[in-house]
């Protein structure tokens, strides 16, 4: 079995580098619009509930509400129910370029909540202190609360790629291109399980990389 599946890696060698930098194409594109829509969503949700320095009752809920309508959607039917949507932004709904919509659609809420339990680690009576100095509520948010909260962030996010990394396999059903796409038509249509497997350990190693790397961030800005 060993000498199929380096046999499989030497032969197929061209085909897991152009998925691979496709799956790598997606994640990076999708986490960069993911995180910034994500971080605004999940400050706007600690800020704006009640006696925050933003507090706003009605907002908070109608915010709290959508977020929690569209986590509750499967990715898979995000992935078909917003086409139109994704072929009005990047006129395809195949190819790398397909993905990226729905999979920012999928992970964007998923962020803001992960950006959310990182805020509201954050202790209380540091923001108190800054508030009775004077500091304005800007201030508050981007020098005490942010950055009290980064090695959280950097956690969540860390568990955003991966969660990405898994759903970028996923949209493969869809033409998406990548690890995912060459899983499914080579190792379930051809029926060449040996193409699966060297995907499945690749996706594993892409996983394990992203993880340690993400510790290992969070602990050094912990420690500062």
């Amino acid at each position: 079995m060993l000498n199929s599946f380096l046999d499989s890696l030497i032969d197929n060698g061209d085909l897991y580098t152009e998925a691979l930098g496709e799956t790598a194409a997606m994640v990076g594109y999708s986490l960069f619009f993911s995180t910034i829509i994500g971080l605004f969503l999940g400050v706007c949700l600690v800020v704006l509930r009640p006696n925050h320095i933003y507090a706003n009752k009605t907002l908070y809920h109608l915010l709290n509400t959508s977020i929690n309508i569209v986590r509750s959607v499967p990715f898979i039917i995000i992935l078909i129910a917003i086409i139109p949507i994704t072929k009005w932004l990047v006129h395809t709904t195949i190819g790398v370029k397909g993905a990226i919509v729905p999979l920012v659609f999928y992970t964007a809420p998923y962020i803001a909540r992960l950006i959310e339990s990182a805020l509201l680690e954050v202790n209380p009576g540091v923001i108190e202190a800054f508030q009775a100095m004077g500091a304005s509520r800007r201030q508050i948010i981007w020098k005490v609360i942010l950055k009290e909260a980064r090695p959280g962030i950097v956690l969540g996010l860390t568990i955003a790629t991966i969660g990405l990394i898994g759903a970028t396999a996923m949209a493969g059903v869809m033409g998406a291109g990548g690890l995912g796409d060459v899983a499914i038509r080579y190792g379930y249509q051809r029926w060449e399980p040996d193409v699966m497997y060297v995907c499945v350990i690749i996706l594993i190693l892409l996983v394990q990389l992203m993880q340690s790397l993400g510790n290992r961030i969070s602990k050094k800005l912990r420690k500062h």
